[in-house]
């Protein structure tokens, strides 16, 4: 199995169209056993869910996520585990063991609100969402 994290120095990055890297997990029995960390070389949102494709990825941990990109990797088959934040390792090990804390309806809506907030801190109806 491989899994993939949005990651940016050592934490589970929280935008999955903006992400510069992929911490690439291998994992084999359960366990961890091997890692490395992939740049994307600049692929947007769209190009991200072919560049995982690409790895072999199964599943991806990630922060917020487009509907698009949420919909690539459903058509790729890869796992989504989204809404996550926090130590990318620790989020690796918390879903092999089965107890990871992720949103499975984890939205980025970035494209249509203003403002320095991050995914995830938010809800609408406490600004203006332009819906």
């Amino acid at each position: 199995m491989i899994i993939a994290v949005t990651y940016e120095n050592g934490q589970v990055f929280q935008h999955f169209g903006h992400t510069e890297a992929f911490k690439i997990y291998q994992v084999e029995d359960g366990k961890v056993t091997g890692s490395q960390v992939v740049s994307t070389n600049g692929s947007g949102h769209s190009a991200l869910a072919g560049v995982l494709n690409g790895l072999g990825v199964d599943a991806l941990i990630c922060g917020g996520i487009g509907g698009g990109a949420q919909i690539a990797l459903a058509a790729a088959g890869i796992r989504l585990y989204g809404g996550v934040s926090g130590d990318a390792d620790a989020a690796v090990e918390a879903l092999l063991a089965g107890r990871l804390d992720y949103d499975p309806d984890a939205k980025c809506d970035h494209h249509e609100h203003h403002g320095g907030h991050e995914c995830g801190e938010h809800t609408c109806g406490e600004h203006t969402c332009g819906h």
